[in-house]
């Protein structure tokens, strides 16, 4: 077992007995899986990222909620990139991107790593446990509109595919990243210097596909650019009410 492996299998076990007693009241195992967007804003220029960055490949890989499909993404922004170490992976859009959510969700003292954001509708420290495991719970009978990837495959540098959504309670927006399966980086300064960091679904391109007025369906062919063609990709498909609201529903699928 590697040791960000170990370091996963921790992060499960340091759940309280508060949080795991919350979780076994969750729909029996069997049930259909409710999908929940778990959403890291981390960087690799911060100390504290890292054991959020391992919690979030072991939830991945554990998918310990019941009733749950956990669909993560791994968001790295940029106000770190001028401490010592130019994160390679991150985006000043995700960095805006977490403005908003902010500013929506009243977070005190303004944007921090890591954070994580739970179906767009709570925010807490990434390595929070305990809290996580109370979120996940929530949002496990909170039903989701269908959205369904087709047809994906990579072609000519693009990935190609086919979006349906059913229809949307409220006005949103459909948005698809594409985020690298894994990925790892040997740091050479700043806070985490001479560490070798592994991540998982890190969002290379989150684009807005469509908006979707009350009451109405949506589907589209689209087609965006990846970056290295030759690796392993995940899409993930989310509908959001506007304005970095609620998320309404989401899917996942890999192009390789």
């Amino acid at each position: 077992m590697s040791n960000l492996d170990r370091c996963g299998v921790r992060a499960l076990a340091a759940f309280s007995l508060a949080a795991i007693s919350i979780l076994c009241s969750t729909p029996a195992m069997g049930a259909p899986a409710n999908p929940i967007l778990v959403e890291l804003f981390t960087s690799e220029g911060c100390s504290d990222c890292p054991p959020a960055d391992a919690f979030l490949k072991a939830l991945d890989t554990a998918q310990p909620i019941p009733g749950a499909q956990l669909i993560v993404l791994e968001e790295h922004v940029d106000y770190w990139d001028d401490q010592g170490w130019r994160d390679p992976f991150s985006s000043h859009a995700l960095t805006l991107r977490q403005s908003q959510y902010v500013d929506r969700l009243h977070v005190k003292n303004g944007p921090y790593t890591p954070q994580m954001v739970v179906d767009g509708s709570e925010a807490f420290v990434g390595s929070d446990r305990p809290q996580a495991g109370r979120a996940f719970t929530k949002e496990v009978p909170v039903p989701k509109i269908s959205v369904q990837i087709s047809a994906l495959h990579v072609e000519d540098g693009k990935v190609l595919a086919y979006l349906e959504v059913g229809a949307v309670p409220s006005k949103a927006e459909v948005f698809v990243a594409i985020a690298l399966d894994h990925a790892e980086s040997q740091v050479l300064r700043g806070e985490n210097g001479g560490r070798q960091l592994q991540h998982v679904a890190v969002v290379e391109r989150l684009d807005s596909v469509g908006k979707i007025k009350k009451g109405e369906t949506f589907s589209k062919n689209v087609a965006i650019k990846i970056d290295h063609p030759e690796k392993d990709y995940r899409v993930i498909a989310f509908v959001q009410q506007a304005d970095e609201g609620k998320v309404l529903g989401a899917a996942a699928a890999h192009a390789k």
